[in-house]
């Protein structure tokens, strides 16, 4: 017997637990420790190849002090049904969920550093700097596509 794949909503669900739990901080075992789960658990839950149920949902949604609608946050723009999907529908979750620069790690770590920075004023120092280094980028990319 074939293993199932993962159902597109629950992959999603996944996601969006894997993104909370990573903005938090928390590591996987530690979700687990709050769950009374292991951390594989929670990786299964993550990847979408173990649903989450109900109840449990709710109860991560507590932990991670979201209410359950975050978790399906923008799933209806991907076509997501309750049924099997189709591989369509599948792939626009999976190119959704790759591209948007919120879901990957390194922006997640980012925001969380730059909130454990105390001084209002060194924050917005960094910001400002942030903004200054993107805006050199743009004209650095804008003179090669000139030339």
């Amino acid at each position: 017997m074939a293993a199932r794949a993962p159902q597109a909503i629950d992959a999603y669900v996944g996601e969006r637990v894997r993104q909370r739990r990573t903005l938090l901080g928390l590591s996987q075992e530690a979700l687990g420790e709050e769950l009374d789960l292991s951390f594989q658990q929670v990786q299964k839950y993550e990847r979408g190849t173990n649903r989450i149920s109900a109840s449990r949902l709710y109860e991560i949604g507590e932990i991670l002090d979201v209410p359950i609608s975050y978790f399906f946050e923008e799933a209806a723009q991907y076509s997501i049904s309750s049924g099997n999907n189709t591989e369509e529908q599948k792939a626009a979750l999976q190119a959704g969920i790759g591209q948007d620069p919120f879901t990957k790690r390194e922006t997640l770590e980012l925001v969380r550093a730059y909130y454990k920075i105390n001084d209002p004023a060194i924050r917005r120092r960094l910001y400002a700097l942030v903004k200054t280094l993107a805006a050199e980028e743009d004209i650095e990319e804008d003179e090669l596509l000139a030339s």
